[in-house]
């Protein structure tokens, strides 16, 4: 099976691309979804977390408090990294999971830090949903009610845009309309189509 890597800055739209690949067919792994799944109350990854930045990082239920370990690894690289290391390993053999589990032609992996993981070593083409670094913010700040001040910090927390779309085999211009948006997606998904369709001919 084909599989393409999906990625791109924070709020530049990866999800909006992601469902409109899913309506059109396409097989979908989300590892933001995978990786909420990992520190639900009955997975590892929560205990994981919880011995490694303590108990102030969980709510009364025992859930994850999100925010406020979002507020410490996006003011702090090394506690980042040491979230990454729980997480990242977790994810990875789920998305594998995942994959195995497809029926489709071709499967869309959403992976938001896909260049700086090394989870572009699981896909044959990567994607990069893109948009101006001023949408990101503005959008980054609408979306999750914080201030540009963090916004800008997390977004500074990926690698830069023009290294990002360097590493790209497509593109997708997230900065317009809808409309615009879906366009470019038929289009992919068209050549998509055929790419794993070769790909299953005998050689």
């Amino acid at each position: 099976m084909l599989k393409i890597g999906l990625t791109g800055g924070i709020a530049s739209g990866k999800t909006t691309v992601a469902n409109m690949f899913a309506a059109l067919g396409a097989g979908i792994v989300d590892t933001d979804l995978i990786a909420r799944e990992l520190v639900e109350l009955s997975e590892p990854g929560l205990a994981a977390i919880i011995a490694e930045f303590g108990p102030s990082i969980a709510l009364e239920s025992g859930a994850l408090d999100r925010a406020a370990l979002r507020r410490i690894v996006f003011r702090d690289a090394e506690r980042r990294s040491a979230l990454e290391a729980i997480l990242h390993p977790l994810i990875r053999a789920r998305t594998l999971q995942r994959l195995e589990l497809i029926d489709a032609p071709y499967a869309i992996v959403v992976v938001p830090l896909l260049l700086e993981t090394g989870f572009d070593e699981l896909v044959e083409r990567i994607l990069v949903v893109d948009c101006p670094e001023q949408l990101q913010l503005e959008r980054l700040s609408r979306r999750d009610g914080i201030g540009l001040h963090d916004a800008r910090a997390m977004l500074e927390a990926q690698i830069d845009r023009p290294t990002r779309l360097a590493q790209a085999d497509d593109i997708i211009d997230n900065s317009g309309t809808s409309a615009s948006t879906r366009a470019q997606v038929e289009a992919l998904h068209a050549r998509y189509f055929q790419l794993a369709a070769k790909r299953r001919l005998p050689k």
